[in-house]
């Protein structure tokens, strides 16, 4: 194994990678070549992990920066027949109190013909909140009841690749979480060649059994090569660019964060839903991007 650091802080983040990531590790001080190298191919980039460059801690209370965030709203099922309907600038689903950001699953009626309120919130483009390579930080806790879906990732700014929509331009998951299965996250990324309708998805998944009551650091380290996840700076996912153009790899442009709480679903609804369970929360500590540098 070798010994990695991360250039902002390397006395806490410092860490050993695992021995199968070795060699393509961000900011790796080995100077031997990568695993699989032929001789005299050299060894591959390497990265190290710059300034933040967007945060947001939530520390004011009422709604979520308007400047940092939108919301995807409606109630259609969005793709996966889920059943709670996605509000805009409603405290009940989305506000900021006691430093966290709170998304809130609650069962209730009055809008259309959903049984279930929640919020779906976008990081902004314009407000600095997309990014191309680098590392994202939510330190969040996730809610607890049977049928719930809450998840962290990020989808494309800008639709250019195959049929202008998904998967063909990426999907990336840094955390999804279904309430059936207690104290288990999954990582996972789709593309037109590798995505969860042909079950050939990229994914991973770890136990965190205090996932529900704990706050922890879920993170995404994206460079040119390597797409990972971690929980808690331990890895736990790995997609390696095989260089095969944009069908296998479309992660090379803008992504934007997406934070949301869904209800029942195609995978979340799967052992049905405890309906008296809610309300439920997603809570969340705060967002940070870093920079990608090449050394």
């Amino acid at each position: 194994m070798k010994h990695c650091f991360w250039s902002r802080c390397p006395r806490v983040l410092g860490r050993v990678l695992p021995a199968a990531w070795a060699g393509l590790a961000l900011g790796c001080t080995s100077a031997s070549p990568g695993p699989g190298l032929p001789p005299g191919a050299g060894e591959p980039p390497r990265y190290s992990i710059g300034e933040l460059i967007w945060q947001d801690e939530f520390n004011t209370p009422g709604p979520p920066d308007a400047a940092k965030w939108q919301y995807d709203v409606g109630g259609s099922g969005w793709g996966n027949n889920e059943l709670q309907y996605y509000t805009q600038d409603r405290l009940p689903n989305a506000r900021v109190e006691n430093g966290s950001l709170v998304i809130e699953a609650r069962r209730e009626t009055g809008f259309g013909t959903n049984q279930y309120t929640s919020a779906r919130l976008l990081s902004k483009a314009s407000g600095g909140g997309s990014l191309t390579y680098g590392r994202v930080e939510v330190r969040a806790q996730l809610p607890a009841a049977r049928g719930i879906w809450p998840a962290i990732w990020m989808l494309p700014d800008d639709w250019k690749y195959g049929n202008h929509g998904w998967p063909d331009n990426g999907e990336i998951d840094i955390m999804e979480y279904v309430g059936y299965n207690p104290g288990v996250v999954h990582a996972s990324t789709h593309c037109n060649r590798y995505y969860f309708r042909t079950n050939n998805q990229k994914t991973g998944t770890t136990a965190v059994p205090t996932a529900t009551t704990q706050y922890h650091v879920y993170a995404l380290e994206w460079t040119p090569e390597t797409i990972t996840a971690y929980v808690d700076d331990q890895l736990y996912f790995t997609n390696r660019n095989e260089n095969g153009g944009w069908p296998v790899w479309p992660w090379n442009h803008p992504f934007h964060l997406i934070l949301n709480v869904a209800v029942g679903g195609d995978w979340g609804g799967q052992q049905g839903i405890d309906a008296a369970a809610f309300p439920q929360r997603m809570l969340i500590d705060y967002v940070r991007y870093y920079r990608l540098k090449q050394d």
